[in-house]
């Protein structure tokens, strides 16, 4: 018995408990290999699961019998079918279920739903976005969850407000809703929301063609405290009017894109809700007047403002910052008037800022960036994509003062090099680097980053030309945590360096576009070390032989998105790799020259059961069987022609 195994023995199953909630996820796992113990200590504790194999659904509900958290999104086999099966299965118990995340769950349809919505008797919140064939039907079948408290359903296309009201009349305990882009909702169903979830906190109508009438409805609600309406274009001030004597308990409304709102309702909003936190009005005001600013200085209590996109002058930021010292997020992209006096006044009043948007201000310079770091010790995210005078006297501040950096945007800042780089890698909590379109960096820069950025999780080098092979070894080699990297048009690359890629075990999102330097090879040696990688872009990357692919297919077993388009692929590859990627779910096949008619359709039939977005050239559409093509509508699959 080893020493550690000695000592977890004689521990209670209390502690092991208590000790097991100090794990992160991946300690967790390594904790389960321990002893039995541990492994009925997970058993009992483990509160949350993520599904990617349907058909191991039953024995990990039987074996986790306290989950209140269930995510089937990513099961590409998910139907009616299986949720059926689940059903009958009289050893499997779902009672504890609060939570089931079914996004993109397009195979689901109302019979599949009234069974889980029954199954799950503690059910509370759903998620069911993306689901572009969730309609009335299903929304009927859901709305027997009368728990429902929170419920999610972005681009659901075909749902319209007959559907809304079999949800509202069911569910009407209702405090979150999202109905982001259902563009069959009109005023008549937010009018019926409104009237029967009168406990509604969370609203979001984002994207929705309603009018006025919404808005007086929602402004009748008691409780609400955070309303989105991202890009209603028929909204105008006459309803956002309506606010300031309504809703009394709002604290955060974003109103981005609006583009009838102006300055007179935002200070309407401002006049009527004094204790407001986040107000985000991203272009949609040109310009951000005195009589604006007289009444943000009410708002002691602000501390999230966007107004991208505005004339903001020196002197109104000064106003704001002097008025609104508490804010910890400020949005002013495209603010093309914000100059060097108007940011330092700003990090002088504001010293809890955490989130900083500067894109686009071509008049920002390193004295701004200096002053932000000096003063801001707080700051985790700085975006100064195509501010084109920070140099490395700007990013060396940030190395020396900012050690709480988490997120850096630099992309297109042409003043960007390789010095400017190793006083940027000293921050060493860094997490998400862009460094697209920077053309004055080299390997020399990059190694500093590989050798220093240890927590780096995400790395953006779109069309870095002067990196290559060296470069991307010292990454692979330093960042050894990276998730999500972006290489597409580094013309540089080889087969020497992308072979280094295999090092990042934990990489799940991979962009390769436009490589023409790499082969099989390369992708052969992606594929046998990044065995977590979800999506995986090859278009344009067109020496890569069958070899290649044939390592994809047998190795990248958890690929869910690739796309393939203009690439020199086989009918035979091809058939292997829509036959082995069994929990593909997106694939994109434009241009491909070596696969034929037929090709394309025994791949396709191949994941038929399981696809549930696809790209093809227009002309398939009257080449490839109608069988094929209906069987892929029935499964929920959109197929885009282009």
């Amino acid at each position: 018995m080893s020493m550690s195994t000695s000592m977890l023995s004689v521990l209670s199953e209390d502690l092991l408990v208590r000790i097991y909630g100090f794990l992160d996820p991946p300690c967790r796992k390594t904790w389960r290999l321990i002893s039995k113990e541990c492994l009925r200590v997970d058993s009992l504790s483990r509160t949350t699961i993520r599904l990617l194999r349907v058909e191991f659904l039953p024995a990990l509900l039987l074996k986790y019998q306290n989950l209140s958290s269930l995510d089937l999104s990513v099961c590409p086999k998910l139907d009616d079918d299986v949720v059926l099966c689940l059903a009958l299965d009289g050893t499997v118990s779902t009672s504890g279920i609060k939570s089931l995340n079914l996004s993109r769950s397009t195979a689901v349809r109302a019979r599949g739903l009234e069974t889980l919505a029954r199954m799950c008797h503690a059910l509370e919140r759903v998620d069911v976005s993306h689901c572009w064939g969730f309609g009335d039907r299903e929304a009927a079948a859901l709305s027997s969850a009368k728990g429902l408290r929170e419920l999610r359903m972005d681009k659901c296309l075909s749902l319209s407000d007959v559907g809304l009201a079999r949800i509202v009349v069911g569910c009407g305990n209702l405090n979150k809703i999202s109905l982001k882009w259902c563009m069959e909702i009109s005023d008549l169903g937010i009018d019926l929301l409104c009237k029967i979830c009168k406990g509604l906190k969370s609203l979001d109508v984002s994207y929705l063609k309603i009018t006025n009438d919404s808005i007086r409805s929602i402004a009748l609600l008691p409780k609400l405290e955070v309303l989105d309406m991202v890009s209603c274009p028929l909204i105008d001030d006459v309803g956002l009017q309506m606010l300031e004597s309504g809703s009394p308990s709002l604290q955060e409304i974003d109103v981005t894109r609006c583009e009838r709102v102006s300055l007179s309702s935002l200070i309407s909003i401002v006049r009527g809700h004094p204790d407001i936190q986040v107000l985000k009005a991203s272009h949609c005001v040109s310009e951000v007047s005195a009589s604006f600013l007289q009444h943000i200085k009410d708002l002691k209590h602000l501390k999230v403002i966007w107004i991208d996109g505005a004339r903001v002058s020196d002197s109104s930021l000064v106003t704001l910052s002097s008025s609104c010292r508490s804010l910890m997020e400020i949005g002013l992209s495209r603010c093309v008037d914000v100059t060097d006096i108007g940011m330092m006044a700003l990090a002088r009043n504001c010293l809890d800022l955490k989130t900083v948007n500067l894109a686009c201000c071509g008049f920002v310079t390193d004295v701004a960036i200096s002053a932000l770091a000096q003063t801001c010790r707080n700051l985790e995210i700085l975006k100064l994509e195509s501010c084109h005078l920070i140099t490395e006297k700007g990013l060396q501040s940030l190395g020396c003062y900012s050690k709480l950096l988490q997120e850096l945007d630099l992309t297109d800042c042409c003043g960007v090099n390789d010095i400017g780089l190793e006083y940027i890698s000293k921050c060493s909590n860094l997490q998400r680097l862009k460094l697209g379109l920077c053309t004055n960096i080299s390997d020399k820069g990059i190694f500093h980053i590989g050798s220093k950025c240890s927590k780096l999780l995400e790395l953006d080098l779109y069309r870095c030309a002067g990196f290559g092979d060296d470069g991307l070894a010292a990454l692979s080699r330093g960042c050894t945590s990276l998730n999500r990297l972006i290489l597409s048009y580094c013309s540089e690359l080889t087969d020497t360096g992308v072979e280094q890629i295999r090092q990042l075990e934990h990489l799940s999102h991979l962009e390769l576009r436009g490589l023409k330097n790499i082969t099989g090879v390369g992708l052969a040696a992606i594929a046998c070390g990044c065995k977590k990688l979800g999506y995986l872009d090859l278009k344009l990357c067109e020496n890569i032989d069958d070899s290649g692919f044939w390592a994809l297919a047998y190795f990248s077993r958890n690929l869910r998105q690739i796309n393939l388009c203009n690439c020199s692929v086989s009918d035979k590859a091809l058939c292997m790799l829509m036959s082995n990627l069994s929990r593909v779910q997106d694939v994109d096949l434009v241009h491909l020259n070596r696969v034929t008619v037929e090709g394309f359709e025994f791949a396709l039939r191949a994941c038929c059961n399981r696809l549930k977005k696809l790209k093809l050239l227009a002309p398939l559409r009257f080449l490839l069987s109608s069988e094929l093509l209906e069987t892929l509508h029935a499964r929920g699959c959109r197929i885009r022609w282009d």
